[in-house]
C-alpha cells in the first residue's frame, strides 16, 4: 500500500523510468532559462513525450471516537484538526503524529496569508516565457493532462470546470504524486532503494528551485513558480515511500495516521493553493487546509480498509496492532481471510473512524474557490460509495 492520491486511481502505469535520475539541469539556474526549459522539455521515449474568520481548534479523536480539543475552550471549530498530545511510559508528554501533521498544517496555511498580506493570494504571477518555450510548457502541461484523463477520468473530468491555469497545475502535481507512488507500488518496485528515493528528493529539490530533469518534471517546476506552493508536503510524500520500504506493521492510530498523511493528507495540502479559497469564504485559512487533510485521511484509510486482503498477501497489515488485540483479532486471522463476529465488529469501528474524517472533509469543500469545486466533490463521490458498500459488507 502506497501514496493514496486526493482522487482514488489505479497504478498499473509505469513510471519507473522517472527514477533514471542521471543529473539535472543546470545551466540556466532558473526554470525559464532557454536551454533548461528546451533540454526539459525535449526529453522522450520511444517518441511519447514523457470577513471574519470562525474560530478554529484543533481537536483529535479518541478511542472511543470522541472529541478532545487544544487552543480554546469549545469542544469543536468548525473545521477541527485532528491533533493531540500524548504520554510517554516514562509518564512525559510527547507530541503525536497528529501534532506534527498539524505544525505542516499551520505551515502551509502561513503561506496563504502572506500571499494574501501582500495582495497576491492564490492568484497566478507574471509569467515570462522565453521566446520558442512556450509551447513545449503547454505540451508538458497536455501530457500530464493526457495521464490524469487515463488513469483519473472522474476526477479529470472534474478539473476541466476549472480555470486553464489551475486545471493544468492540478494535472502537474497529480502526475508528480503519481509518479511517486509507482516508484514503491510499481512494476520495478522491488528494485527501489532508499538511495534511488534519496535521488528523487534531490530531483525534487531541483525542479523546485527552477531545475527541472524532464517534460514533466518542467510542468511541476512551473506551478510552484507560479502558485504559493511549498515543498514540504511533496518531501512528506517521499518519506511515505520510505516508510513502505521499511515498515509493514504499525502498532497504533497515531503510527498509522502519520503514514496516512505522508502518503495522502500531504495531496490535500499541496493542492489547495493551486484550487484556491472562495473570496466570499468566513473560514480561516488553517480550517480549509485542515479538511483537505482531512479528505486525503479518509481517502487512505478507505484504500486500507478496501485492501486488506491485498495486502495481506504482501505480507501488509496496515491496521493499528492494538486495536486489533482489543477486538480479539490476530495476524493469522488477517491471513487466513477469516469473516467472523469479532472482525466485522472491528470492521464497524474502523468505518466510523473513517467517515468522521470524510465528514470533516466535507465541510471545507464549499470553501474552495467555486471552479475548483467540482474535482473535489467527485472525489468525496467516490469515497462516500465505498463507505456504503463497507457498511452493507459489514452487516
Amino acid at each position: 500500500m502506497s501514496a493514496t492520491l486526493l482522487w482514488v486511481v489505479t497504478t498499473n502505469t509505469d513510471f519507473s523510468n522517472c527514477i533514471g535520475f542521471v543529473g539535472s539541469i543546470r545551466e540556466g539556474g532558473r526554470f525559464h532559462d532557454s536551454r533548461s526549459i528546451t533540454r526539459a522539455l525535449g526529453l522522450r521515449a520511444g517518441g511519447r513525450l514523457k470577513g471574519k474568520k470562525s474560530k478554529w481548534n484543533s481537536c483529535s479523536l479518541n478511542s472511543d471516537f470522541k472529541y478532545s480539543c487544544l487552543g480554546g475552550s469549545e469542544s469543536t471549530g468548525n473545521f477541527p484538526v485532528l491533533s493531540s498530545l500524548i504520554a510517554n511510559p516514562a509518564g512525559e508528554i510527547a507530541v503525536s503524529s497528529e501534532q506534527k501533521v498539524y505544525d505542516v498544517v499551520l505551515k502551509q496555511a502561513a503561506l496563504v496569508n502572506e500571499q494574501l498580506r501582500s495582495k497576491q493570494a492564490l492568484d497566478v504571477k507574471p509569467d515570462m516565457v522565453v521566446p520558442g518555450t512556450l509551447s513545449l510548457l503547454n505540451e508538458a502541461y497536455d501530457r500530464c493532462g493526457e495521464v490524469c484523463a487515463e488513469y483519473a477520468k472522474t476526477f479529470y473530468l472534474g478539473t476541466l470546470l476549472m480555470t486553464p491555469e489551475r486545471r493544468k497545475a492540478i494535472w502537474a502535481i497529480y502526475v508528480w504524486c503519481r509518479r511517486t507512488d509507482e516508484l514503491v507500488d510499481g512494476p520495478n518496485a522491488s528494485h527501489i532503494t532508499p538511495t534511488a528515493l534519496d535521488r528523487w528528493e534531490s530531483r525534487l529539490e531541483d525542479l523546485f528551485a527552477g531545475r527541472p530533469f524532464d517534460m514533466m518534471d518542467a510542468a511541476l517546476s512551473d506551478t510552484v513558480a507560479k502558485f504559493p506552493v511549498d515543498i514540504q508536503p511533496f518531501k512528506d510524500m517521499i518519506e511515505g515511500m520510505r516508510m513502505d520500504l521499511k515498515k509493514s506493521r504499525y502498532e497504533n492510530f497515531d503510527e498509522l495516521y502519520l503514514y496516512c498523511y505522508y502518503v495522502a493528507g500531504t495531496v490535500g495540502l499541496m493542492s489547495v493553493p493551486v484550487m484556491g479559497i472562495a473570496p466570499e469564504s468566513q473560514a480561516t485559512t488553517e480550517s480549509v487546509y485542515n479538511a483537505a487533510l482531512a479528505l486525503g485521511i479518509a481517502n487512505q484509510l478507505t484504500n486500507i480498509l478496501r485492501d486488506v486482503g491485498e495486502d495481506s498477501r504482501r505480507g501488509r497489515i496496515y491496521l493499528p496492532q492494538d486495536e486489533l488485540a482489543q477486538a480479539g483479532l490476530s495476524e493469522e486471522d488477517i491471513f487466513a481471510g477469516r469473516v467472523t463476529d469479532k472482525w466485522r465488529n472491528f470492521m464497524k469501528k474502523q468505518i466510523k473512524r473513517a467517515r468522521m474524517f470524510f465528514d470533516e472533509a466535507e465541510k471545507g469543500v464549499t470553501e474552495l474557490s467555486s471552479a475548483s469545486r467540482w474535482p473535489v466533490r467527485a472525489n468525496v463521490l467516490k469515497i462516500s460509495k465505498s463507505y456504503n458498500f463497507f457498511e452493507i459488507q459489514s452487516q
